[in-house]
């Protein structure tokens, strides 16, 4: 089952580049923004409920849709940039493991404990 859900976070992944290649802008700002939503993480610096809290609102694939739509409806490149850019970086962070935070700590995910072999 494992690879099946990296296989459809790959899939995501790819997805992200190819609605990314439709915006007009130069290929090099997608890897350029990818990683702009692990600016979520400087919760952390406050307490592990607050850096949960902001790292998964960064990491959420729900936000990244609720933008994008909006952003191609108006015609707005800074929603659909945004949008794209979180879809594809929490797809990214999935495929290699790194899921959404618990409380409890930041290596504590709904994929599983990081760096733990299992």
């Amino acid at each position: 089952m494992n690879k099946i859900l990296k296989l459809e976070e790959l899939a995501m992944f790819l997805a992200g580049i190819f609605a990314f290649s439709f915006l007009p802008l130069a290929w090099w700002w997608f890897p350029v923004l990818l990683f702009i939503p692990d600016v979520g993480m400087l919760g952390y610096l406050y307490d592990t409920k607050t850096g949960a809290f902001i790292y998964n609102l960064w990491h959420h694939k729900g936000l990244a849709i609720g933008l994008t739509l909006p952003g191609f409806y108006l015609d707005d490149l800074y929603l659909q940039v945004a949008g794209i850019i979180i879809f594809s970086h929490s797809s990214l962070d999935r495929l290699l493991g790194y899921g959404l935070k618990y409380d409890k700590g930041f290596k504590f995910t709904h994929l599983g404990e990081i760096g733990k072999q299992g």
